[in-house]
């Protein structure tokens, strides 16, 4: 049996779980206020280097879930996704709309990922 890695842990939640080659990151937000494609150019910079911490990178993405605040900005935030994932490794992925645990906040990614 494998053993479960906690990284970036704190009395909530932890960052990054590792469980034999799988990944799982926390969701991921950007600046409160911010419009939905600096958000999301927040939230992937963050699954980077979240991502390298753990031994992977943005070629290993297996799944992503993200939440709108409204879905109004699918288009905005689906311009600044397209433009980051690598060509070929595009992951299994769903979106939709949600009441995010912050006003501000626009958008959320939560994903899952292999180890390199």
């Amino acid at each position: 049996m494998s053993d479960i890695v906690r990284m970036r842990t704190d009395a909530r939640m932890s960052q990054i779980v590792i469980h034999g080659d799988t990944i799982h990151l926390a969701g991921q937000v950007g600046s409160p206020g911010a419009d939905v494609a600096e958000q999301t150019r927040e939230c992937l910079s963050k699954i980077e280097a979240l991502l390298a911490e753990a031994g992977s990178d943005k070629t290993r993405i297996l799944q992503c879930t993200i939440w709108l605040a409204d879905m109004a900005d699918f288009a905005q935030m689906n311009a600044v996704w397209d433009a980051w994932t690598p060509a070929g490794h595009a992951p299994a992925r769903a979106c939709g709309e949600a009441k995010l645990a912050t006003p501000g906040h626009r958008v959320e990614f939560i994903l899952v990922a292999a180890r390199g």
